[in-house]
């Protein structure tokens, strides 16, 4: 599944629940940083290493698996409604950060 389809998977669940109204810039950048806050807060308190093993745990794997999908359907579905191509717009960042930032050599 790509990432346009994957964006019209999300409007339609949203549209068959009547969500598209709120389904605002505001709303939905709101909900991603709830939805990384909650990401976050399963590192909070690791250490380093504790962090580097979060997976090994199945509980704690699928939290965090939960939370990077809240995280990046929010995403999309901001990108959506503002008209942004999100690989499109990491492309170029990438090209513009490693004009920022040149590999030393």
């Amino acid at each position: 599944m790509d990432v346009a389809q994957l964006q019209r998977r999300l409007a339609d669940f949203a549209a068959a629940r009547n969500w598209r109204p709120f389904h605002t810039p505001k709303n939905l950048a709101t909900a991603l940083s709830v939805e990384a806050s909650e990401l976050v807060e399963i590192f909070q308190w690791l250490t380093p290493e504790e962090s580097a093993r979060v997976m090994d745990d199945p509980d704690t794997a699928h939290r965090v698996t939960d939370e990077v999908a809240d995280v990046l359907a929010y995403l999309l579905q901001l990108c959506e409604v503002l008209g942004i191509d999100a690989l499109t717009a990491l492309d170029a960042k990438i090209d513009r950060n490693e004009q920022r930032f040149p590999a030393k050599k």
